[in-house]
């Protein structure tokens, strides 16, 4: 079965007033940022949407949504005048106009490690028939010279094997393996990453935190439909064969508890659980990986007074290809019932 070209829209969702979107991913990543204005966001919401690259529609119900905010008197002013807007989000294959969208999300995917971050989103643009950009309906089409940095989401899964030539792939498996504490798990992520790279797609997730979460099961949908239909459709034995993934790998961020080791499960409430997930996905994954690691962050991402008790960590999971079919279904099952 091949993919649609035809651009097809997500229903009418909220979003976050792009102030408060940027707001919120510099106290996540401690960076500094331009802020879209309030006023552009909203007009390019309403844009007029063109026929190309749309992928896998979706119904998706709308929902209502705030912004937990501090004392930050700008921000409390957008809130009041109703900086929360309505805006449709479409789907669509990765392209060079996204470069800048793209690496604004993944700025801090390996913490603090310089390493190139250009080349690496340079590969996910590049492999365009696995992987997806979430914008703003109608916000596909910029200017040869514009930067795309209204860009919601990014998921993709690159091969080591195919890819393990390109100097960022490079960094990223010595990055793994530095990171790594437990000699028995490196051993375990050596042989993965060297002996059995061909089998390894490196999953890439990311999103603003205030993505609605009616968008994660249908961009988790994509990608595994996507890498299916690659097993068929590409025009190459190669090139079929390097989307035969047998495990997936994930880096994502969690907190983790400072007082784990005291963990009192009797005590009952949110502050004293062992790990906070910051998506829901990474859950699932955790609980279904073959084997995991997590590592302390060099970089000072925004923690919550609400989880005083807790630190920014690092989370590696490996996770056996045979049960994304299971995680797919309990990922529908968990946000529905949240």
């Amino acid at each position: 079965m091949g993919r649609s070209a035809k651009r097809r829209r997500l229903p009418n969702l909220p979003l976050f007033s792009s102030f408060s979107r940027a707001l919120h991913l510099t106290r996540l990543t401690s960076a500094a940022r331009a802020r879209v204005s309030e006023n552009s966001l909203a007009s390019k919401a309403a844009a007029q949407s063109d026929d190309a690259g749309l992928k896998h529609p979706t119904k998706i119900k709308r929902v209502d949504s705030s912004f937990s905010s501090d004392n930050n008197d700008e921000e409390e002013h957008l809130l009041e005048k109703g900086a929360i807007v309505q805006a449709d989000f479409g789907f669509f294959d990765p392209k060079p106009g996204d470069f800048h969208g793209v690496k604004l999300l993944l700025q801090n995917y390996l913490d603090e490690k310089p390493w190139d971050l250009s080349g690496f989103v340079d590969l996910i643009l590049g492999q365009t028939t696995v992987g997806t950009v979430v914008k703003l309906d109608g916000n596909d089409e910029v200017e040869e010279d514009g930067d795309e940095e209204d860009l919601y989401a990014v998921i993709s899964a690159l091969n080591f094997g195919r890819y393990g030539g390109h100097q960022c792939i490079g960094e990223l498996k010595e990055f793994l393996v530095g990171v790594c504490g437990d000699e028995s798990v490196k051993t375990k992520l050596k042989v993965l990453l060297e002996q059995q790279a061909s089998d390894v797609g490196l999953l890439v997730s990311q999103r603003f935190v205030n993505c609605p979460h009616q968008l994660v099961p249908p961009l988790y949908d994509a990608l595994f439909d996507e890498v299916s239909w690659a097993i068929e459709d590409e025009p190459t034995k190669e090139l079929r064969d390097s989307f035969c993934f047998k495990f997936y790998l994930l880096i994502t961020r969690i907190y983790g508890n400072k007082h784990a080791n005291q963990y009192n499960a009797k005590a009952g409430n949110d502050s004293d659980e062992p790990i906070i997930y910051l998506k829901a996905e990474d859950e699932l994954f955790h609980e279904m990986s073959s084997f995991s690691y997590t590592f302390h962050l060099h970089s000072s991402p925004f923690v919550p007074h609400e989880l005083k008790n807790y630190r920014a960590m690092g989370l590696v999971m490996v996770i056996n290809a045979s049960v994304i079919p299971k995680f797919r279904q309990n990922l529908k099952t968990l946000l529905a019932e949240s």
